[in-house]
């Protein structure tokens, strides 16, 4: 009978311990599958960054931070994205006599990058990431996506989403113009001063 009685209860443990053994695997898949923690928040440092321009020269951000703000742009050539460049082209413009970098990242192949920068007569650093290695250094999926970097390192503000109205890159102008202590551009105004004046200047043109 003592016999019987120590067999069920050794039956009844070597149960529970595959019972706890299983739930701990289910813990660990639970673990595994959860996302990563998102460092590549504003107030953290920036992620380490390199990546070549289309001249084959290593862009390191920690060496365009130490000198001071930059601004990070992953984007590409899309319909909104490229109503949208007009305003951070100008903001660029504005603000790189103080000290601001821009880079702007595109998702694109290389040639039609180049065929894209020589159209737009684009001023600012730019780089080509076919592969979208930059947006998972970031963290972010969405295009485009803008970092603003303090001098140093530390993130400022992230705007992410295309705004081709120019409210977002107003927005960015204001943080841009509190780290660098000057007065904001209104990017928004200015590219509509320049297309008005544009279109007076070819409704002035004669055949």
């Amino acid at each position: 009978m003592k016999s019987i009685l120590s067999a069920s209860l050794l039956v009844v443990l070597l149960g529970s311990s595959a019972l706890l053994v299983a739930e701990e695997k289910k813990s660990d898949a639970k673990v595994s599958k959860a996302k990563p923690e998102k460092t590549v928040v504003i107030g953290a440092d920036a992620p380490e960054f390199r990546i070549k321009d289309s001249n084959g020269k290593e862009i390191d951000l920690a060496e365009l931070t130490a000198k001071g703000p930059v601004l990070v742009r992953l984007t590409c050539g899309c319909k909104g994205c490229d109503k949208e460049l007009a305003y951070f082209q100008a903001l660029h413009e504005e603000y790189k006599g103080l000290g601001l970098t821009s880079l702007a990242i595109f998702r694109e192949p290389d040639a039609k990058v180049e065929q894209y920068v020589q159209q737009k007569k684009l001023k600012m650093m730019y780089a080509v990431d076919s592969a979208g290695d930059s947006w998972k250094t970031f963290q972010t999926k969405t295009m485009p996506t803008n970092f603003l970097i303090e001098k140093g390192g530390r993130i400022r503000s992230i705007a992410a989403g295309c705004d081709p109205s120019g409210l977002l890159a107003n927005k960015v102008s204001q943080y841009v113009a509190d780290l660098l202590e000057t007065e904001k551009v209104d990017v928004k105004a200015t590219v509509q001063r320049t297309q008005k004046s544009v279109s007076n200047d070819t409704d002035g043109v004669q055949e």
